[in-house]
């Protein structure tokens, strides 16, 4: 099937920007060496700030959180990227060309970030840039792997944010300014408001806030199958035990949240494929394995449910690969134990496996069908690279240690945040007090309290 018949229904992040488009427009600062240094000032840091996340992986195909920028403070819908470091918004300057949205078009103010500032630079990196006046403004440019795009301007905002203590702070902080997005006439954009790059690169909004002490440079996410979750950003959040961690690799796609090689397993058994490069990217809403991966993969698979009364359902157009059964599924649960677990084994670390059941890389279509959520990387230029994308993240809480240089994943109910409360604290970290932020998810934990 032609890929541009289902693109409509897939994220792909920002990553794949460089991966795929070696041009001037490339402008991700996770491009720039990550630094090895661990920050001197991390005891500073106080404490973590949580978004109540709202989304799916099908159909809607993306998670946003919902962030408040400026002053007064006004909500934003941002789609959360891992895969990639500047944060934009659809932003009125006048708006060229915006795309339709949840909200009104960010309005910036005169605090623009200058062409000589080295934010800059980090945005057009490793591009050299040319800035004729110290005054000049900083443009930016991302394309995607979808032929998507913002072109726009660099500027400066606050983002009040609330930690769980109760506290909070309000930093200023870079994003982009969206004034011209371009997308495919048959593509099917996600309703958000911008991106929120979570990427290593200087740029990202977890860089910026570990580098004024706002937080620990430490994300995690947690995105359920029922739909919905939550992003922290600092360590609070992270679990004291039960977390698999593996070490970021520094020698393999280094720009990126990488964790190395890793060999993986069906059912239990070798595929006899080794050596995959992977990458974590929640922008992506799908798991892609290189060509010669996808095929062993999908063969196994194909053998694994002969005479399980499946049957390809090649009229269903939702993904490349869906089966049928006698009657339309309801969910994953009526399918699952026709197939078997798959296992992705670490060589950076010896017992570190993440497993992916069949919740993990299957969906059930508007048809009823199930349909493969692990894709052919090489069809959309992704090469040997091998990305981790949010159907595979999902009842699960996934961390990206900068601090630590780790990467970690354990699985968790993420309808409902973790207990980061106290016997001492009635109000349960300030997460229970009235705040704009406090929606979604921590109506629910407190009427839970």
């Amino acid at each position: 099937m032609d890929l541009d018949q289902f693109t409509h229904s897939i994220m792909i992040s920002s990553l794949l920007i460089c991966l795929l488009l070696p041009f001037q427009g490339c402008y991700s600062a996770a491009t720039q060496p990550r630094s090895s240094t661990k920050s001197t000032s991390a005891d500073q840091f106080s404490s973590s700030v949580v978004f109540p996340v709202t989304g799916n992986v099908y159909p809607r195909g993306y998670y946003h959180a919902t962030v408040n920028i400026g002053n007064p403070p006004k909500p934003y819908f941002l789609d959360i990227d891992t895969g990639s470091d500047l944060t934009w918004l659809q932003c009125d300057v006048p708006c060229v060309k915006c795309l339709p949205a949840p909200h009104k078009p960010y309005k910036p103010n005169k605090d623009l970030v200058a062409c000589m500032d080295p934010l800059c630079a980090s945005v057009h990196y490793p591009e050299t840039h040319d800035c004729e006046s110290s005054k000049d403004q900083c443009d930016y440019e991302v394309q995607y792997a979808d032929h998507g795009s913002s072109l726009g301007l660099l500027v400066k905002d606050w983002f009040p944010l609330q930690y769980i203590n109760g506290s909070v702070a309000k930093p200023r902080l870079a994003f982009g300014c969206g004034y011209n997005q371009e997308v495919l006439a048959n593509m099917d954009p996600p309703y958000t408001d911008g991106i929120l790059g979570l990427g290593v690169g200087k740029a990202s909004i977890l860089r910026q806030l570990h580098e004024l002490g706002v937080t620990r440079n430490v994300v995690g996410h947690c995105l359920s199958s029922q739909g919905d979750g939550y992003l922290f950003f600092g360590d609070e959040l992270v679990p004291s035990s039960g977390v698999v961690w593996t070490p970021m690799s520094t020698t393999e796609i280094e720009k990126y949240y990488s964790l190395g090689s890793a060999e993986l397993f069906v059912g239990g058994k070798t595929t006899g494929i080794k050596n995959l490069p992977i990458v974590f990217d929640s922008g992506s809403t799908y798991t892609y394995l290189n060509e010669k991966a996808y095929k062993v993969l999908l063969t196994k698979i194909m053998n694994d449910i002969k005479g399980k009364h499946l049957s390809k359902a090649d009229e269903d157009e939702s993904l490349p690969v869906c089966w049928k059964g006698s009657k339309p599924f309801k969910s994953v649960q009526e399918v699952k134990n026709n197939f078997k677990p798959i296992t992705l084994s670490f060589a950076k670390s010896k017992n570190a496996r993440l497993q992916l059941d069949p919740e993990a890389y299957l969906i059930i279509s508007k048809h009823g069908n199930a349909c493969l959520g692990i894709l052919n990387g090489s069809e959309v230029g992704l090469d040997n690279v091998n990305l981790i994308g949010d159907i595979s993240f999902l009842d699960k809480i996934i961390i990206y240690d900068n601090e630590n240089q780790r990467i970690g994943w354990v699985p968790a109910n993420c309808n409902k945040l973790p207990n980061v409360d106290n016997d001492d604290d009635p109000d349960y970290g300030g997460m229970c007090k009235a705040y704009g932020s406090n929606m979604g998810i921590f109506q629910a934990y407190c009427a839970a309290r």
